[in-house]
């Protein structure tokens, strides 16, 4: 994979597209969208799962590193990015469905795979993960939201009128990033705006409300994935180290060797 980072954050977007494969399958009344990106022949692919209010290109910066390894299925979840909207209710489990059954899709004859998957997303692989059984090869949390209580909500995330100016926009969206997405400002770059900006206009699914569930935990008891997690020690909604902790816990008692990184300094995204 070429990226020009450099370039536009439209280009870059569009390039990196551009030399996936665009795949479709079931989702309510229309379809769920997927990029492929053709890695190594013979390793087991990885399915990437974004956050919420997200698309695929939550992963932007690590398509490109992790394809390098494996092939990439990498989702825009329902309800999110160019997929789309699920039936109602909106519930963990009948959204991890549809995904599941998009894995099923896109790799038969139980093809085995690796998830990823990142905050909200976090929920809804851990209970495909619990249906697909040991299928899922493992399953890597990072900075995964369904923690119940243990979820700490940001305050101060406002949501910029569609009719104000770009630059008004934009500084909305600058702000919203550096509470909930980033402990370091610098990575707030044009990239990050502009990916951001365009995945808050498509979202059509609230998932505020999943996220601050325990959604997570419900599923564990049935996951026989090995499991892994990775979490910015900064993270806005991880409520500090020893929160994170009690988490990486939660991991090791139902998989005590489960692999756990605090990455320090790192926000959410």
């Amino acid at each position: 994979i070429k990226v020009d980072w450099d370039a536009a954050p439209r280009e870059i977007v569009r390039k990196l597209a551009a030399q996936a494969t665009r795949l479709e399958t079931p989702c309510g009344d229309g379809t769920m969208i997927w990029h492929r990106w053709d890695g190594p022949v013979g390793r087991t692919p990885a399915v990437l799962l974004h956050g919420g209010w997200g698309a695929w290109t939550h992963w932007i910066r690590t398509i490109p590193a992790l394809a390098r390894d494996r092939t990439l299925f990498v989702a825009d979840l329902p309800g999110m990015g160019d997929s789309a909207d699920a039936p109602k209710p909106h519930m963990a489990e009948g959204l991890s469905n549809i995904i599941a059954d998009g894995v099923e899709y896109l790799l038969p004859g139980a093809e085995p795979y690796h998830a990823v998957c990142f905050s909200f997303g976090g929920i809804l692989g851990s209970w495909m993960a619990a249906r697909h059984g040991e299928r899922c090869r493992s399953l890597a949390l990072t900075g995964a939201a369904g923690f119940g209580d243990l979820h700490f909500v940001v305050s101060g995330i406002t949501v910029p009128d569609p009719a104000w100016n770009n630059d008004r926009i934009d500084a909305v969206h600058w702000e919203n990033l550096r509470l909930l997405m980033f402990a370091d400002t610098k990575g707030i770059d044009p990239l990050a705006l502009y990916v951001h900006g365009q995945n808050i206009a498509r979202g059509r699914i609230r998932t505020r409300s999943i996220s601050l569930s325990d959604g997570l935990l419900q599923s564990l008891p049935r996951v026989v994935s090995p499991i892994s997690g990775i979490w910015g020690g900064a993270d806005s909604t991880g409520g500090g180290v020893s929160d994170i902790l009690k988490r990486r816990d939660i991991l090791r008692a139902y998989q005590p060797d489960c692999a756990f990184d605090i990455i320090d300094g790192t926000g959410h995204w």
